[in-house]
């Protein structure tokens, strides 16, 4: 009897794991035909059954590239054959979109997966992120000078729009998804933007991260991946008490100072972040600086004006209480 070669098995135990404690219902693998999304794809459509699961597999068109609809075309294809339903291959437009190319990419990927989600009645969508995904996740962080939520990297699960986005192969590296497609036979496709240096991620991956590895090892990568873990997990109790302090903290259409200044610092914050999305800010352009100027508000209170949010939105203090500006 064959065994089962370790970067195969390593994908599918790291699938069943996630699909074990997916939401019930169908599932669909975002698969762009790289090596990572391949593997997963390929791990799911074996694990999927056998779980009692019913996947299937959504590629996402980004019209950024000659032959790119041909492509996607072929993963959607290759999909069905081996087993995946719905598989299908679905165009969005990243043009006109706010924020860098990379960014709108990603907004207009995320929006056509939640999408496929509801069109296919699926309760999660997997994504291929792999452990060195991670590892760059952080370091770019570092390098923008996040804070502990931006630090925490990417999370194994986030609901979006009542979809469950699973990443199961955060602890799998990728050498071990390149092995399982050679092992399997698959032959997985070259994205040209990971290795633009126009990218910032694309240099991470191809210098600073390297670089690393050559100066403190290999396990470097895995360290990083783990501090991301370490962080998820206190910046989610953070966030806990973020969120009932921000109930405490209410004052009609405003929040209370009194309330606010008896917070640490690192809940505070929070509170007066989340209170800014409620307004209406939106979270890839709300910056340290939006909160900073509504945390001095707060704690160096002297008579300043109104403090501005991404979108046209204000705030300004009135009396003991933070309200939103008219």
């Amino acid at each position: 009897m064959t065994s089962l070669p370790p970067a195969v098995a390593a994908v599918r135990l790291a699938v069943r794991e996630a699909l074990r404690a997916a939401p019930p219902g169908p599932v669909l693998v975002a698969c762009s035909g790289g090596a990572d999304s391949l593997a997963l794809a390929a791990a799911a459509a074996f694990t999927g059954p056998r779980s009692g699961r019913a996947v299937g597999l959504v590629t996402v068109d980004h019209g950024l590239q000659p032959g790119s609809a041909a492509r996607a075309a072929a993963v959607a294809a290759w999909g069905a054959t081996v087993g995946l339903a719905p598989a299908e291959a679905v165009a969005v437009r990243v043009a006109g979109r706010p924020g860098g190319p990379e960014a709108a990419a990603r907004e207009a990927r995320y929006e056509a997966l939640v999408a496929a989600a509801h069109r296919h009645g699926a309760a999660a969508v997997l994504l291929g992120h792999t452990r060195d995904d991670q590892a760059e996740t952080v370091l770019l962080a570092l390098a923008r000078g996040a804070g502990p939520r931006g630090l925490a990297g990417m999370p194994a699960r986030r609901d979006l729009d009542g979809v469950a986005l699973l990443r199961p192969l955060l602890a799998v590296g990728r050498a071990d998804t390149r092995a399982a497609c050679a092992a399997e036979g698959l032959s997985p496709w070259e994205d040209p933007h990971n290795h633009d240096p126009g990218y910032a991620r694309a240099r991470v991956r191809a210098s600073a991260l390297p670089a690393l590895v050559a100066a403190l090892g290999p396990a470097v990568v895995d360290n990083l991946a783990r501090t991301a873990r370490m962080l998820a997990e206190d910046a989610a109790t953070l966030d806990r008490l973020a969120a009932a302090a921000l109930a405490a903290s209410r004052d009609g259409d405003g929040l209370s100072v009194p309330a606010l200044r008896d917070l640490d610092a690192a809940v505070r914050t929070r509170v007066l972040h989340a209170w800014c999305r409620e307004l209406g800010a939106a979270g890839a352009a709300l910056s340290h600086r939006h909160v900073a100027a509504l945390d001095a508000l707060v704690t160096d209170w002297h008579g300043q004006g109104t403090a501005s949010l991404p979108g046209g939105l204000g705030v300004a203090r009135r009396g003991d209480a933070l309200r939103p500006a008219l």
